[in-house]
């Protein structure tokens, strides 16, 4: 049996690694600890998986969509309770039956990941685009772009149908697992021009600075230290406005970015929107220039509601006087 003795670097690496301290995509002896032989057979099972037929691929993810949201009864509690909030209108009926498919979505998603990481061609001829000159007029003026998006249930395939039309980096946290980190950070290497760490503020000023295009999340509640309370779907939610200071200093625009998939699953089509730019922003008043975000969100999940990370815990700070939600 292997030791970590029999690896010189393991111990000092694992240590590395709780602090983020390794170097993104570079490969390390360490990685061929025994520890993490689960992952490697696990990559190599995905792997396999990407280069099944489509037919089959869809329908095993409609299974594992299903038995995850049977299984996962925290994350499917979430995913109800945010759907009733943000679709007062839809009966309980259809808020179990779109939970369940936000599920689905979200395995469908790996699939299609899967596919722009190890077989990209079969998204040939199935993809188009609105609104690239808002894009290209930004570029034209010298300006870097922050395309502000969501957490789509696409994932990385989300980026890779963008990078048909142009060139993105992307804002990303990195994995606690440092293989893990490594492993996606090289597949995503061949669809983002850059990958930025979301703490690296420098690193994402002088992007776009620079001219870059970086696809950016502000979608989720990470408290007030770093945001405001704003409404989204009409329920007060705390917002991020970060992108307030990095469009302020690099003299950026903000352009919004959805994709989504439509049509039959068994031959699907996708589409990638790019909105004009937002103006102002930043503007004088903090709160409303979240406000205006959270709406544009809003009104991208409602083309197609499922294809969205719920099961995130969007409302989980309440301050004094607001109702809790969970």
């Amino acid at each position: 049996m292997l030791h970590s003795t029999c690896f010189p670097l393991f111990n000092h690496f694992d240590a590395m690694s709780k602090k983020h301290n390794y170097q993104p995509g570079q490969f390390y002896w360490a990685f061929l600890h025994p520890r993490y032989w689960g992952i490697w057979v696990a990559i190599l099972c995905l792997m396999m998986l990407a280069i099944l037929p489509w037919a089959i691929q869809h329908r095993l993810a409609k299974a594992l969509g299903s038995f995850a949201y049977d299984r996962l009864k925290s994350r499917r509690k979430t995913t109800i309770r945010n759907l009733e909030v943000c679709f007062p209108e839809w009966p309980p009926e259809e808020v179990q039956k779109n939970a369940r498919l936000v599920f689905i979505d979200m395995m469908i998603g790996i699939f299609e990941t899967l596919n722009a990481w190890y077989s990209p061609k079969w998204f040939k001829n199935r993809v188009t685009v609105e609104g690239l000159e808002h894009l290209h007029k930004a570029q034209v003026e010298g300006k870097g772009v922050l395309l502000l998006g969501t957490h789509s249930t696409l994932l990385d395939a989300g980026g890779y149908l963008c990078t048909q039309f142009f060139e993105l980096d992307v804002v990303y946290r990195p994995q606690n697992n440092p293989l893990l980190d490594m492993l996606i950070y090289r597949c995503r290497s061949t669809i983002y021009k850059n990958q930025i760490d979301h703490d690296n503020m420098r690193g994402l000023i002088r992007n776009l600075k620079d001219g870059n295009a970086i696809w950016y999340s502000p979608d989720q509640d990470f408290g007030l230290k770093q945001g405001v309370m704003a409404p989204f779907f009409g329920t007060p939610a705390a917002t991020v406005t970060a992108h307030r200071r990095l469009l302020k200093m690099s003299q950026a625009v903000a352009i919004p970015l959805y994709f989504y998939r439509y049509g039959d699953i068994k031959n699907p089509q996708y589409k990638v929107i790019l909105e004009p730019i937002v103006e102002p922003l930043p503007s004088e008043d903090e709160l409303d220039d979240a406000t205006r975000v959270n709406k544009i969100i809003e009104n991208q999940l409602r083309i197609a509601p499922t294809q969205y990370m719920w099961f995130h815990r969007r409302f989980k700070t309440r301050p004094d006087g607001y109702d809790k939600i969970y």
